[in-house]
C-alpha cells in the first residue's frame, strides 16, 4: 500500500535516518518505538506528507487516504460537538446537496424524451448508488457510536466545544479521523487524553475496523492489543519485527546479543589489521599487504550498536517517618458543583502501605476527590488524614511551580540527598534529560518536560503519602519501568489516578472505581477489576433493565428470574464462557444491523430503478427489467436473513 524507499533523514548535519526502507500492507498494525529523539514523530509527519525527507521518497497508490493524529493540534471552538465531529462527512454532505439539486431539477424539466434529461437521470442515479455504497443514510449513527465510544455522552452532542477542555477536543479530532475510515490510520500517543474504558474502545475498534494503522504510544498494554508488527527505530535504521510488542522485546534483546558478538568480532578484526598494517608499514616486501587491508578497513562497514544505557537504574524514595495505621478516611464526603452532583456518600478507608487505584471515566471525579484530600476545594462530609502523613502530590499543575531560571541538572540538584546525588545525570537519563539536555533552563523546556522534571522531584522528596494523578502520561517505557519500581519498593501509601494498565498492573492492590455519582471499592489488580466489570457487564446484558436498581445493582428478583431463564445462569460461568456469550451476541447484533441497512439501501436502488421504468425511454430498456428483479429477489433474500437473525437474537436475550 505504501512503500518507503531509502529514506534519509538529516538534522544539523546529524542523520536521524540512513537508507531506510520497508513497506506498509493492507491491514498492518504496526508499532512504532525507539528511545525518544529517534525519529518516531518525525517519520509519522513524513507519511502523512507533512515533511519532506532529505532523501529517498514515499510512495503509495492513487486515491490512497492517509489520516494522522500528531500529540498537539490547533483546534477549532466554533461548532458544537456533533457538527464538528460530522466534518469527517463533508465529502458525503455535498454529495447529499448534489443530489437534492438533481431530484428538483428533475422535477421541474417536463423535456423526458431529450438526451440531456437522460443524461441527468444516469447522473442522479449514479450519485445516489454512490451515497448509499459510502453509508450516506446511517452516519449520524456512526458519528454517535463513535463519540459514544469515547467517552462523550447523548447530552454533550449538542455542547460547542469551546466547553470542553484540550483533552477532551482531541477527541473529537480522534473521532473525525476514525469516521473518515482512512486507508492509512497514523496515531502519534492517541491514549494520552482518553480513560480506560475509552482506550478499550478504540482498541477494539482498531482491531475490527480500521486499516493500516502506524502508532507511536508508551502504552504497553495498548500497542500489545492493537498490533501485530513492531517496527524498532535506533541509531538511524529501522529493525522490522513481525510480531507484537511483547514479543519484539524478547526477539531485540537476541538481536542486539547478536549485535553485540558481531561488533565484538568485529573490533578484534580491526585491531588485528590494525597491527597487521603497523607491524609491516615500512617493510617493502609487505607494501602490497598493507596497501590491501588498508583499503579493507575503508570498506569495512562499521557495526553500531545501541547507544542506550541499558543499565538497571534502580531509584529508592529517600527514608520518611512512619505514618499512622490509617492515612485517609473518607466518610459521606459528597462533592457538587451548583446543581451537579460529582460524588456523594464516598466512604472510604486507606491503611498504611496500601497502594490503590482511582479509575473511571475522565469526569467523574478521581481528580476532584484527589483536591478534597489535598484540601484545594470545599466539601461535604468528613475526611480524615491519618497522624503524621506527609503526603507527595503530582498534579499537572506542579509543573508550573518549578524556578524557570534553573537548569534541569540543579532543579534536581537542590533537592536530592545522599547516594542519589552520584547519579542524578543517570536518573536525569531515564527520564529523557540526558546529554546536553540536562544543562537546558526550565523555562525553555515543553509542558511535557517540565511535567517529567516535576516527577523526578517528587521522587526525591522524603514522604509516606504518594498521590500521583495520571503520572505516566509524558513518560516513555523506560521512565515508567523506573517509577513504576520505585514507587513498589516505596513502604509508604500510594493512591495512582491513572488509565494506564500496564502501568497498574502489579502495582495495586485495590481499586476504586469512580462513576455514577458513587466511588465503589474493588479488591485485586487492575486485571482483575476489569475482568470483574466486563462479567458484570454481561450479565446487566442478560438482565432484564427493568428488574435493576438505579445503582446498577440487581435486585434479589432479578437474581432469581436471571436463574431461570436458560440452562445456565449467567454468574455462573467462567470468565470465557462469559466473553464467549458477549461475543456471539455482538455478532447477532451486528448481523441484524447489516440486514436492516442493506434492506434500506436496496428499497431506495429499487425506487430509483422504478423511476428510471416510468419514463417512456427506460419502459423500452429490458436491461432495467432484468436488474429490477433481480434486485427484488435480492431484497426478499436479504428480508429473510433478517428475520432469521432477529428471531436468533430475541431468544439470545429470553436465554433459550
Amino acid at each position: 500500500m505504501i512503500s518507503i524507499d531509502n529514506l534519509s533523514i538529516e538534522f544539523n548535519a546529524r542523520s536521524l535516518f540512513d537508507d531506510v526502507s520497508y513497506v506498509i500492507n493492507p491491514k498492518d498494525r504496526i508499532a512504532l518505538v525507539g528511545k525518544n529523539g529517534a525519529g518516531k514523530s518525525t517519520m509519522l509527519k513524513i507519511l502523512a506528507g507533512l515533511q519532506q525527507p532529505t532523501r529517498g521518497q514515499v510512495s503509495m497508490p492513487r486515491g490512497t487516504t492517509v489520516g494522522y493524529l500528531p500529540q498537539v493540534m490547533v483546534l477549532s471552538d466554533q461548532r458544537t460537538v456533533m457538527e464538528e465531529a460530522e466534518k469527517a462527512f463533508e465529502a458525503i454532505h455535498a454529495m447529499k446537496d448534489e443530489i437534492e439539486r438533481l431530484r428538483k431539477e428533475m422535477e421541474e424539466r417536463t423535456d423526458y424524451d431529450t438526451a440531456e434529461y437522460h443524461e441527468l437521470i444516469d447522473r442522479f442515479t449514479y450519485l445516489n448508488e454512490q451515497f448509499l455504497m459510502v453509508g450516506g443514510t446511517n452516519f449520524r449513527a456512526e458519528t454517535e457510536r463513535t463519540l459514544t465510544g469515547l467517552g462523550f455522552s447523548r447530552e454533550d452532542f449538542d455542547r460547542p466545544t469551546s466547553e470542553f477542555s484540550g483533552g477532551w477536543r482531541m477527541r473529537i479530532e480522534l473521532a473525525k479521523l476514525l469516521l473518515q475510515h482512512p486507508d492509512v490510520l497514523l496515531l502519534d500517543e492517541p491514549t494520552n487524553h482518553l480513560d480506560i474504558e475509552s482506550i478499550q474502545w478504540l482498541e477494539r475498534f482498531l482491531a475490527s475496523s480500521a486499516n493500516a494503522v502506524v502508532l507511536v504510544s508508551h502504552d504497553r498494554a495498548f500497542i500489545n492489543n492493537v498490533t501485530n508488527r513492531t517496527i524498532e527505530i535506533e541509531c538511524g535504521h529501522i529493525y522490522d519485527y513481525k510480531v507484537p510488542y511483547d514479543q519484539f522485546v524478547t526477539l531485540r534483546q537476541e538481536r542486539r546479543e547478536q549485535q553485540r558478538r558481531a561488533y565484538e568480532n568485529q573490533q578484534k578484526q580491526i585491531q588485528d589489521t590494525e597491527a597487521f598494517i603497523e607491524r609491516f608499514r615500512y617493510k617493502a616486501t609487505k607494501a602490497v599487504q598493507v596497501q590491501s587491508r588498508i583499503k579493507q578497513l575503508a570498506k569495512l562497514e562499521r557495526i553500531e550498536i545501541d547507544e542506550e544505557d541499558n543499565s538497571l537504574l534502580r531509584l529508592k524514595f529517600p527514608p520518611a517517618e512512619r505514618s499512622g495505621d490509617f492515612p485517609l478516611i473518607c466518610e459521606e464526603v459528597r462533592k457538587d458543583y451548583g446543581a451537579h452532583t460529582v460524588f456523594k456518600d464516598v466512604n472510604l478507608t486507606i491503611r498504611r502501605g496500601e497502594k490503590v487505584a482511582f479509575v473511571g471515566k475522565n469526569g467523574e471525579g478521581k481528580s476532584t476527590l484527589v483536591k478534597c484530600v489535598m484540601g484545594e476545594i470545599p466539601f461535604e462530609g468528613r475526611l480524615t488524614v491519618g497522624h503524621n502523613v506527609k503526603i507527595g502530590y503530582f498534579a499537572q499543575n506542579q509543573a508550573q511551580l518549578l524556578d524557570g531560571e534553573l537548569t534541569v541538572f540543579d532543579t534536581i540538584d537542590r533537592v536530592a540527598v545522599g547516594d542519589i546525588r552520584t547519579k542524578i545525570r543517570d536518573l536525569l537519563g531515564a527520564f529523557m534529560f540526558g546529554g546536553e539536555a540536562s544543562d537546558k533552563k526550565v523555562k525553555v523546556l515543553s509542558g511535557g518536560e517540565r511535567t517529567r522534571l516535576a516527577m523526578i522531584r517528587l521522587l526525591l522528596e522524603p514522604v509516606n503519602f504518594l498521590i500521583l494523578d495520571e503520572p505516566t502520561n509524558h513518560l516513555d517505557m523506560r521512565s515508567k519501568d523506573v517509577l513504576k519500581e520505585a514507587i513498589k519498593a516505596f513502604n509508604g501509601t500510594v493512591i495512582v489516578v491513572s488509565h494506564d494498565r500496564d502501568f497498574l498492573e502489579g502495582l495495586v492492590t485495590k481499586v476504586y472505581e469512580f462513576g455514577g455519582g458513587r466511588v465503589r471499592e474493588h479488591l485485586g489488580g487492575i486485571y482483575e477489576f476489569l475482568q470483574k466489570k466486563q462479567i458484570e457487564c454481561l450479565n446487566e446484558l442478560q438482565t432484564p433493565a427493568g428488574n435493576q436498581k438505579k445503582d446498577g445493582h440487581f435486585s434479589e428478583k432479578a437474581a432469581a428470574e436471571s436463574g431461570k431463564s436458560g440452562s445456565e445462569n449467567p454468574k455462573s460461568l467462567s470468565y470465557e464462557e462469559q466473553k464467549e456469550r458477549n461475543k456471539r451476541l455482538k455478532k447477532l447484533e451486528k448481523e441484524v444491523k447489516e440486514c436492516e441497512q442493506a434492506i434500506t439501501e436496496l428499497e431506495s436502488a429499487i425506487a430509483i430503478l422504478e423511476a428510471r421504468m416510468a419514463t417512456p425511454e427506460g419502459s423500452a430498456d429490458l436491461s432495467l427489467y432484468e436488474k429490477h428483479g433481480n434486485m427484488k429477489k435480492q431484497l426478499d433474500k436479504t428480508v429473510d436473513n433478517w428475520e432469521k437473525a432477529a428471531e436468533e437474537l430475541e431468544n439470545f436475550h429470553k436465554g433459550e
